[in-house]
């Protein structure tokens, strides 16, 4: 292991203590008007069920969204009303949240200000499929979790990853799993990769709400969070922390060239990992396959890591007998 490994692990500790909240909280305590609008009382509780209130920023992320300037009890009687739009990237504040139980399509109407300080309605699924919270982190959320995006990443993933790994073989080159380096650090990675991927998916199944919140009120600090959060925020820190680590220790064993491909390859086995594992778990595959996986990497890595021979001109381990990576002589 180099010296400066420990040195990079107690910096990112050192980070992940003092990360701050991206937290931005709306004002829950203002008072809605109208007969159908959320009281002072009801605003708690449909605060903790849908996640956002009156005072919540919210910033479009399609092309645009409509707006009804008249008032959603005009809408339900199927009065004339004039909309408008709001373009793509321009932000907007909830002012009022009304219930309009008679409303067949959504009881639930928003009423948001422009940046032009213009005032209008719109049913809630309508707005949450067309806007997401100014955080960057829910923004990136978001991006990923569009189903077009995905597939295409999915594909490109698999593709790189496959040309990377054939690469590497094709010149006998160091490859996690198979032609390692004495180094535990890539084999934890992509343990950790999986257990994440794995772990993500089980909270859109059976952490949903959970999840919903964390995506409204996104935080990179894991002890500011519920205990399922925390465990999940740290396993992406944890993965920050051992993938520099990794970088340190492939650069002191292995030469330039040879460290630059181990560690593509890497990166693509971990998409991959991340792939399989994410996808899996949705069908309740992905728990005994990471186990046998876990079992496999660890395994595999001990009997790798007895393997190792000692050059006899400069003492620095080697894979096999031959010509010796570090100072060229030749092993016999």
């Amino acid at each position: 292991m180099g010296i400066r490994t420990p040195l990079y692990i107690i910096l990112s500790l050192i980070i992940l203590t003092f990360t701050a909240c991206y937290n931005e909280k709306g004002s829950d305590n203002e008072t809605a008007t109208g007969e159908d609008s959320i009281s002072i009382s009801d605003s708690v509780s449909f605060y903790e069920s849908h996640h956002y209130t009156i005072g919540y920023n919210f910033v479009v992320h399609s092309d645009s969204v409509q707006l009804i300037l008249q008032q959603p009890e005009e809408h339900v009687s199927q009065l004339v009303t004039d909309t408008f739009s709001i373009a793509h990237d321009l932000q907007l504040a909830v002012t009022d949240i009304r219930i309009i139980p008679q409303d067949s399509i959504d009881s639930v109407w928003v009423q948001l200000i422009g940046e032009d300080g213009t005032l209008g309605w719109i049913h809630e699924t309508e707005l949450l499929a067309n806007v997401t919270p100014t955080d960057p982190i829910s923004q990136f959320i978001m991006f990923f979790s569009d189903t077009h995006l995905l597939a295409a990443l999915i594909i490109a993933v698999l593709i790189i990853a496959a040309y990377i790994i054939r690469t590497i073989q094709r010149r006998n080159a160091p490859l996690v799993h198979f032609r390692d380096i004495p180094s535990f650090y890539p084999t934890l990675l992509c343990i950790t990769v999986a257990s994440s991927a794995t772990f993500y998916a089980s909270l859109q199944m059976f952490g949903a709400d959970t999840w919903r919140n964390f995506y409204f009120h996104p935080s990179l600090n894991p002890f500011s969070m519920p205990l399922i959060l925390g465990i999940f925020i740290s396993s992406v820190w944890a993965m920050l922390i051992i993938g520099i680590a990794a970088v340190e220790d492939t650069r002191h064993h292995l030469p330039f060239d040879d460290a630059v491909l181990y560690l593509f390859g890497l990166c693509g086995w971990c998409a991959v990992l991340y792939i399989i594992f994410s996808i899996s778990t949705l069908y309740y595959i992905g728990y005994p396959v990471l186990v046998a996986y876990c079992w496999f990497a660890v395994t595999r890595y001990i009997k790798r890591s007895r393997q190792h021979l000692i050059c006899g001109n400069c003492g620095k381990r080697i894979r096999e007998k031959g010509t010796c990576p570090h100072c060229g002589a030749l092993n016999e």
